[in-house]
Parts: C-alpha cells; structure tokens; sequence
C-alpha cells in the first residue's frame, strides 16, 4: 500500500467517508543560504518526498486530527485554540488561528496525514505541514485564498502560534512549487522565477545526524551581526535598508569603521546574493558544472565567513569535491549539523553514497543517513487513489 493510499484508508476507518487528498512536499534550498533575512534572493526547489493530507468538513466546530506516522490524535475546538505539549498539534492549529484570525469561516474537520519527510534533515516537514493544510483548508470550505495569501498565512502561524521566526521562503516553495524547476525567490518583493534543472542530476543529501545545538543560538547572532552591518554602512550610504542594497564595492569603502567579525558576516552575505544569481545564469545555460562551482563556493563561505559549519559538514563536501559525477556540494540550513546537499550524476548515485557513506564512517565512527530526491511540484490535490 502506498503512503497516500495508507492515509486515505486510515481516514475512511475513522470517519466513514471519502476525503478530498492534498499532497504537500517537502524542500531544498540549492542555493542561497541566510540570504533570505537579509532581503535577498534565495533558489528553492519542491521535492519528491511529502506529507500527504486526507481532509474533509466536518459538522460544529470540533476538529480532529491524526498524524499516522506517530499514530497520535489531536482534538481541539474552534473556540478554545491552546497551545498543546507535544509539537505537531501546534502547526495544525496555528493554521487554523491564522485563518479564523484573517476573517474566514473555517469549519469544524477531520483530518488524517503522514509523510515521507525526514524529520529533522533540514527539508522544512514544518512548512509542509502548515501550507499543505492551509492549501487543503482553502479547497473543502472553499475560502477563495490566493496562493500569496496562504503562503503569508502559513508563515504567521510558524511566527505566531509554534513561535519560530521563520523566514517565507519555506511556505513560498511549498506552494509554488513547479516540476523539474528551481525557483529564484525575490525574498524582499516575493518576485519568483523558474528556472529548469537538468533531470539527469540527483539531488542527494548526506546528513551527519549531528544535532543542531547551536544553530538557534547562532542564528540570532547572525542576524544581530547583519543588522549591525546595515546600521554601520548606512552612516556612509543612508538609502540601505538591508544587506541586499549593498555591493561589494561599498563593503569594502566601509571596511575600516565595521568590526572584522561584522565585516565577514556581510561579505559572506553580499558575495552569496551575486552568487545566486550567477547559479540561475548557469541552470540556463544548461551548465551544471558552472552551478556547482557557485556551491562549493557558497560552502566555503558558510564555513570561514559565516561560521555556521562543523567538522562533520565540512568532510562531507571535502569527500565529495574531487570525484567527478558529484557537480556540487554544500552545507545547507542553519549550520552546525544537519545535511549537505550534493548533485549527482542520476547513473552514479549509488556507487557514490556508498564510497561517501564509508569515508565518512572511517572518519567519524558514527553512521550517516542518505536521501536521494528529485524537484517535483508544489502543493497539489491528488487525483487518487480513493480508499474503498
């Protein structure tokens, strides 16, 4: 039985009828890193792996909701939104507040999901959750939301009710996702264009399963020391308003009056803004190599300007960097731990994670984990299958 097939039936045993399906994916970011709180551009792509929502109205304003992967069950009231002790409940019902908060007549429902996401990897489980079942909300009412409306909404309640300053570029690719396309993400105008990749490469990621201790911590520091970038460059050029305004140029008129550490973290964000757009330059030139060169780049970045990485993710890229079916490899996400991201030649996919998995083993002791994905489109209804 497939995973959708699974979550339609468990729907049917539960609530006796048939409910509309919503598939909702999962998201890599090819390139752009902690550009996106600085107002810049960022290359998402939807990926093959997704939580899957069986979904239909139900009557009053009770809702029911079952994750199938933990086999837990949430009830709550439309009166009464709480915040609950364990996790997932509060991406459901953050949804839910956002909505009824914006004005639209959300009804009671019932609700079954469960997803092939990895939890933890880095893939944004979080926003698919929030933006599948806002999407999935939208359609069994109807409530008539636009896309940029739902993204928007599904952004507030990670902000507000869970209560993580998220940026949007999650929801935005959840939603917008295209098959087969990168999306070059304007985070300051919400602009996007799409951008082909080559379906002979495979996007595989190696995580290091090392826990992200520091990476909350650290990216509020990152932020605080972009910010200060901005306020100390603004004395010299008052129209800035974010890193995305600066170039190289003027970073480097300003070196002398900002702090070495501040001057790092900028330069690192400015150079990665240029560099994404070089990246979508090569994607249509069909160039691959070219791309890849542009995330190695984005790797040594992170690693001696941004100072987010760890031993572990450096190793992954430094296996990789030499052999010659692997185009590119970075760290991705908040940093100290979690995955890179690798683009592989599809025909040489298991000869490499095989010769990177033992490596990396011989090196750390620990075991890693592999995923190998594929772009596919956003948020969607699915057509079938219809459990009996």
């Amino acid at each position: 039985m497939s995973l959708v097939e699974a979550v339609a039936s468990t729907f049917v045993k539960l609530f006796k009828e048939q409910p509309l399906l919503v598939r909702s994916p999962g998201r890599v970011n090819l390139i752009g890193e902690h550009t996106d709180y600085n107002m810049g551009y960022v290359l998402p792509a939807a990926l093959d792996k997704a939580i899957y929502f069986a979904i239909a109205p139900a009557p009053g304003g009770e809702c029911r909701v079952h994750a199938l992967d933990v086999n837990q069950e949430h009830r709550f009231s439309l009166d009464a939104l709480h915040k609950a002790q364990n996790g997932w409940p509060n991406y459901v019902m953050g949804v839910v507040d956002q909505l009824m908060k914006a004005g639209y007549p959300v009804g009671g429902f019932h609700c079954v999901f469960g997803g092939d996401i990895p939890i933890g990897a880095g893939l944004s489980s979080s926003a698919a959750l929030e933006a599948g079942l806002a999407f999935a909300l939208n359609e069994i009412f109807p409530l008539r939301i636009d896309r940029l409306t739902l993204v928007k909404l599904a952004q507030k309640a990670e902000n507000e009710f869970v209560g993580v300053q998220c940026g949007i570029m999650d929801q935005f690719i959840n939603i917008f996702g295209a098959e087969g396309k990168a999306l070059l993400i304007d985070c300051r105008s919400l602009e996007y264009e799409e951008h082909p990749f080559d379906p002979g490469i495979a996007i595989v990621l190696f995580d290091t399963r090392v826990s992200h201790s520091l990476a909350s911590s650290e990216y509020n520091r990152r932020r605080m020391e972009c910010g200060e970038g901005v306020a100390a460059l603004r004395r010299r050029h008052p129209e800035i308003s974010s890193l995305r305004d600066v170039s190289m140029a003027m970073l480097a008129e300003s070196k002398d009056t900002l702090d070495s550490r501040v001057y790092r973290r900028c330069k690192y964000v400015v150079e990665e803004n240029e560099r994404v757009i070089k990246a979508c330059e090569a994607l249509e030139q069909k160039d691959i190599s070219a791309f890849g060169r542009y995330m190695f780049q984005t790797h040594e970045g992170l690693r001696d300007e941004y100072e987010v990485s760890c031993p572990q993710l450096d190793a992954f890229v430094d296996l990789v960097r030499e052999m010659p079916q692997v185009y590119g490899a970075r760290m991705m996400g908040g940093g100290f731990g979690g995955c890179t991201v690798n683009l592989i030649a599809r025909e040489a996919v298991e000869e490499t994670t095989a010769e990177v998995t033992r490596r990396y083993k011989e090196r750390f002791t620990a075991g890693s984990r592999t995923y190998v994905t594929h772009i596919s489109r956003g948020t969607a209804i699915v057509p079938g299958p219809r459990a009996a």
